[in-house]
């Protein structure tokens, strides 16, 4: 009976190997409770064992008598045939570098090939090694999310857009604080999902995970090569809605209780369509009442690119008659302001319905939803869809033909 005394063992090796003839039974060290614990594992009568001791020379004592019981029952079947033999002590030979008994290996190996099925084990370490060399594990969703936000603030992208990315990427890190490579699209999938949010709503919440992998990949934390699991969920499918606008009369009667400080609002928003945050990001020295211009720059537009709006008569008109020096809108409340104005006037506030007001009635005046698109920082397609034919002609010169 011989004991081969084994080099620093790495994890799932054994510390020992007590050998009988052929027979070896190895031992294996674990911690239970805070204290040592030796394992003996071996099969005997086409049977696992493992027997559990609190010190080595237990165990090994306990492997002698397996391994001699093994080597008996070796015996009695009068041993191998000699072509037998010598395979054996070839495997031997191969794993006694890795210091591992053969019944631990081809137990292993039986367990890989139970849950490959039909795939090669070998073809699946070289895709696994291959794709592990593909990225840098262990990097978390908080720190994409880091990283991607100090990207975009150094890109100088919008503002109001980056306070979106911000909150909806924040929001994602708290959900899913670990590794990236984890989170599954099942996971995200559940995240779009959680509360009464509108189809709307969960679109925008994906598209901005989206750029999260995507942005992952490009800096190498998720594998190269392949699809992220973000990139293979849908966008979920829209129900059109109804556009809610103003009447002429119900505008015109906002425009007359309008205090000064809402007239901007209220103007450049129903005989202008800027939308509420561009209106919040523009200073007056970007309406041009001269030329009848007014100017969005890349940065306060919602696309994201240079846009000229034209300034119609009547909202010149209105323009005029208020001092205009610093930014447009002071501070955020006098949207709400303005909407507590229609309430007391009796007037419902549909969504949007200031720009949707300007379109519609914009479309009407000039018959182009190419040139709508363009004023409004739309696509024609959205315009034509939504907004042809909503109004008459004749409604439309009434409500550009709102003077003060």
């Amino acid at each position: 009976m011989t004991t081969q005394a084994l080099p620093p063992r790495g994890k799932g090796k054994p510390v020992a190997v007590v050998k009988q003839g052929s027979a070896a039974v190895p031992i294996y060290r674990g911690i239970c409770r805070g204290m040592p614990r030796f394992t003996v594992a071996f099969y005997l009568n086409q049977q696992r064992r493992r027997l559990t001791f609190g010190s080595l020379d237990a165990a090994k004592e306990e492997a002698r008598k397996a391994a001699l019981n093994i080597q008996r029952g070796v015996s009695s079947d009068n041993d191998l045939r000699p072509q037998d033999r010598e395979a054996l002590r070839a495997v031997q030979h191969m794993l006694k570098p890795l210091g591992l008994p053969l019944v631990s290996v081809v137990e292993e190996y039986l367990q890989c090939r139970r849950k490959l099925g039909e795939v090669p084990l070998l073809m699946a370490v070289e895709d696994f090694v291959t794709r592990s060399r593909s990225y840098e594990a262990g990097i978390t969703v908080p720190r994409v999310v880091d990283e991607l936000l100090q990207l975009k603030k150094q890109d100088g992208v919008n503002e109001h857009y980056l306070k979106l990315l911000d909150g909806n990427l924040r929001q994602f890190a708290k959900s899913f604080p670990g590794e990236i490579t984890k989170v599954t699209g099942a996971m995200i999938d559940g995240w779009l999902r959680r509360g009464a949010h509108s189809m709307v709503t969960r679109n925008n919440w994906l598209k901005r995970v989206k750029e999260l992998f995507s942005f992952a990949k490009r800096r190498g934390y998720l594998p190269k090569g392949e699809a992220t699991v973000a990139e293979a969920l849908k966008r979920g499918k829209q129900a059109d809605t109804d556009v809610g606008i103003f009447t002429p009369e119900q505008m015109e009667k906002l425009m007359r209780a309008a205090t000064e400080d809402l007239i901007p609002v209220l103007a450049i928003g129903g005989f202008a369509g800027l939308r509420g945050a561009e209106i919040a990001r523009l200073n007056w020295s970007a309406v041009d009442l001269g030329r009848k211009i007014i100017e969005l720059r890349a940065g306060q537009a919602k696309t994201a690119s240079r846009r000229i709006v034209p300034i119609t008569d009547n909202l010149a008109g209105w323009l005029a008659k208020i001092e205009r020096n610093g930014p447009v809108v002071p501070d955020d409340g006098v949207f709400l302001k303005a909407r507590r104005l229609a309430k007391s006037l009796g007037i419902p506030w549909p969504h949007n319905a200031l720009r949707h007001s300007y379109i519609s009635y914009r479309i009407a005046v000039v018959q182009s939803a190419a040139q709508v698109a363009l004023e409004a920082g739309n696509s024609p397609a959205i315009i034509f869809k939504h907004y042809r034919e909503l109004v008459t002609k004749e409604s439309a010169d009434l409500w550009f033909g709102i003077m003060p």
